[in-house]
């Protein structure tokens, strides 16, 4: 490539900025292209960093693999980007890998031609390195306002002046978002919580964005190029892309306009991209002209929450029948375990271990039900009540366009709510939803705690379950190993159950025609949602699929047990019964030699009735 080039491309480069022609022509000369294929691993995590990447063309995306195996992305980089800067200043392992997305050309520099060439010429590795210095300084900057995005990690110094209802302010370029946006992130920095953290609810923003657009578009009000460009930048936002532009906090005032208008700038932005416009030149694609067009917060906003719960209970469900299985499982490898059931923590009859579990298995799976059952109420929206209900700014015939419109997309059965102005101010629905959602912490917890009891001791307490030992349990105690796993669900439920009581109050503090606590109510159920998951993969893996049976100590304990008398009631009579539960008591001596002392029953007899088979109604 033409050295002129090449350098042009180096001087827009963060790390090169300011750098005199001679020091660009050296940089240039150890420079290697390298071409890439689309879906390309360029480096994984936790291998040595070996090389500084500069994007000339193509997107790479950066992912880090989550403990179950899955992966989540970070961010992407384009034309301009670097990465494995990290590579100049230590020895350590790459923290993420990075793939690409397009076909991509990269130009690399070795870490070993880098050493040599700041032997060469020191203040060139100066410069460069106190550029790495300010952009990691600028990293953990935006980190601890919540800002963590390629466009924030990359600043170049360039800005855009935007305008709003309070004045100007300059906004740096590389973001999507805009003047709104940036008020709403000096406002609330409140939970520490973004958007990005909720992928499901950005997708489904660009869908409602999406359909309002499409509907526009055949009414009239947009331009085809204008509003496929829309349709565009919502598909790319749907895929994946952009996600980390949307940084603001879940929890704010304003009944969620910060997160439409959030919404709304990123996609206007991104379509002036695409028309061949400067982010920012809004009178070819205005945040609320166009992307906004025949919509309010107060439709657009709770429409994509509903859409977002929809995926997102889908989810939950998929984590739960994981983890029905894995009891499920437990059940039939434990279906031969005779045991001791207790009710009111006193020993009661006998059962199996097998039983037990398959319990488990059953009332979680009665949730599946329950949770899709109330999901589906999510299915009526108000597009198209814009303020209020009474659908001012939105044409006739767009609300109906728009659902159809929004079906199509989502391949749901979405349906118009048949009164838009109770609608608007109804949350009727996130209550039944977060009680259904609070129900299954409710049984996770019941649950965790009977996994505890069984598993106490070893040696003092019921042992008749071996929990997988996770970490060391104490700092002062050799040999303690503590039930962590179900420790840990019992406290997902506890922040469940109440964010369950804040989304009835958020619900209950509504007023007059609209609900301007929306913002706490979503907050709270995308929070137990992803609790609440999380919990169950953990659960599942890390507890329930390692539980193994102490078959010894579960015989021993109904054998010695007083509660096998139940069984013999039948035979020897109540009173009889009673006479030897109280003897057994007093004596510390088992049931079973007392009915063969006093000769109330052969051995056989007594054997037989005393079978598991015939104690256990399977």
């Amino acid at each position: 490539m033409d050295l002129n080039l090449i350098k042009e491309f180096l001087k827009k480069i963060e790390l090169f900025r300011e750098l005199a022609d001679d020091e660009l022509e050296l940089l240039a000369g150890n420079l290697e292209l390298k071409e890439l294929d689309e879906n390309q691993v360029i480096f994984t995590e936790s291998n040595p960093r070996k090389n500084l990447y500069l994007i000339f063309d193509g997107e790479i995306e950066l992912y880090k693999k989550t403990p179950f195996g899955t992966e989540k992305r970070l961010s992407y980089f384009s034309r301009y980007d670097f990465l494995g800067e990290g590579s100049l200043m230590d020895d350590s392992p790459h923290s993420t890998s990075a793939r690409t997305l397009l076909k991509t050309k990269v130009y690399l520099i070795p870490k070993a031609k880098f050493q040599k060439l700041f032997e060469v010429k020191p203040e060139l590795a100066a410069h460069i390195l106190s550029k790495i210095a300010r952009v990691i300084s600028r990293r953990m900057r935006q980190a601890n306002v919540h800002v963590i995005n390629a466009g924030s990690q990359y600043q170049s110094g360039r800005t855009r002046s935007e305008h709003d209802l309070l004045g100007d302010r300059e906004v740096p370029y590389e973001f999507y978002y805009g003047v709104q946006t940036l008020r709403a992130l000096e406002n609330f920095n409140i939970s520490g919580v973004t958007l990005s953290s909720y992928p499901l609810l950005i997708e489904s923003l660009a869908i409602v964005k999406m359909a309002a657009a499409t509907t526009n578009c055949e009414i009239g009000l947009i331009s085809k190029p204008v509003a496929d460009a829309i349709v565009q930048a919502c598909n790319e936002i749907i895929n994946g892309k952009y996600h980390t532009h949307f940084v603001v906090d879940m929890i704010q005032g304003g009944a969620g306009t910060s997160t439409n208008m959030n919404a709304n700038e990123v996609i206007a932005n991104r379509a002036l991209e695409i028309l061949g416009y400067e982010k920012g030149d809004y009178k070819y694609c205005h945040p609320n002209n166009h992307v906004n067009l025949s919509q309010s917060t107060n439709d657009a906003y709770p429409t994509a929450v509903k859409l977002a719960i929809i995926k997102a209970n889908k989810r939950l469900i998929g984590v739960i029948e994981q983890l029905v299985n894995s009891f499920r499982a437990k059940g039939e490898e434990f279906a031969d375990v005779v045991k001791m059931g207790r009710t009111q923590l006193q020993d009661a009859v006998p059962m199996t271990l097998g039983q037990e579990f398959e319990s488990y298995a059953v009332t979680l799976g009665e949730e599946v039900v329950r949770l899709q059952e109330n999901a589906d109420l999510f299915l009526e929206v108000n597009m198209g009540a814009t303020a209020i209900g009474t659908g001012i700014n939105a044409p006739k015939g767009y609300s109906e366009k728009c659902i159809e419109h929004l079906r199509i997309i989502t391949g749901l059965d979405i349906k118009l709510a048949s009164n838009l102005v109770e609608a608007t101010q109804d949350t009727g629905a996130f209550v039944m939803y977060s009680s259904a959602v609070k129900r299954l912490a409710v049984k996770l917890s019941k649950i965790s705690n009977d996994l505890r009891l069984l598993s106490s001791g070893p040696r003092t307490g019921l042992n008749e379950i071996n929990l997988p030992p996770m970490q060391p349990g104490s700092s002062i105690m050799p040999g303690k190993v503590n039930p962590v796993i179900p420790e840990v669900v019992n406290q997902i439920a506890f922040k469940v159950i109440g964010n369950d009581l804040t989304v009835t109050l958020a619900a209950e503090g509504g007023q007059l025609e609209l609900n301007v606590f929306e913002p706490v109510i979503v907050q709270s159920l995308f929070e137990s949602i992803e609790m609440l998951k999380n919990g169950m993969m953990t659960l599942k893996h890390k507890c329930i699929d390692g539980i193994t049976a102490n078959i010894d100590r579960c015989k021993s304990l109904v054998e010695n047990s007083i509660g096998i008398i139940t069984a013999l009631n039948p035979h020897l009579g109540y009173e009889t019964s009673t006479s030897l539960a109280k003897e057994a008591l007093e004596t510390n001596r088992g049931v079973y030699e007392l009915v063969l002392e006093r000769k109330l029953m052969s051995k056989d007899e007594l054997d037989e009735v005393l079978k598991p088979e015939n104690m256990i109604k399977k």
